[in-house]
């Protein structure tokens, strides 16, 4: 799940108090575009769209608040969710920890996730 900027051009028939999630691009290590997200869920709620994926490592280009469009490599395991947050000041459920995990952060300061480890990429899509 990807909660990357809000779109600044929401749908205009849509309900103006809803907040869209922008799309995004998937692409393999190797460069590939694997896949362009239309980053809604279709439901009422604010949530981004899952996107399932195999294990691997890829590079997820999207649009963070504050930012502009960003390059975030990101490493999926074996029936886990991975979540990128994006969209600017998310809620940590335990910010102290996080901040001493070394954790991916913004050019503020700001953390946007936790760090994958390289043998983690490595051993999830076989090299």
């Amino acid at each position: 799940m990807v909660f990357s900027a809000f779109d600044p051009a929401p749908d205009a028939y849509g309900d103006p108090y809803r907040h869209e999630y922008s799309d995004y691009r998937i692409y393999a290590t190797d460069g590939r575009l694997l896949s362009t997200i239309h980053n809604d869920n279709g439901l009422l709620l604010e949530r981004p769209k899952e996107v399932p994926l195999p294990a691997g490592a890829y590079r997820v280009v999207a649009r963070a608040n504050g930012y502009g469009t960003v390059t975030v490599p990101v490493v999926i395991r074996p029936d886990q969710r991975t979540v990128v947050h994006l969209e600017g000041s998310p809620a940590w459920a335990d910010r102290p920890a996080m901040a001493q995990s070394d954790p991916v952060r913004l050019p503020d300061g700001e953390i946007a996730g936790w760090r994958a480890s390289e043998n983690a990429a490595k051993s999830s899509d076989g090299h």
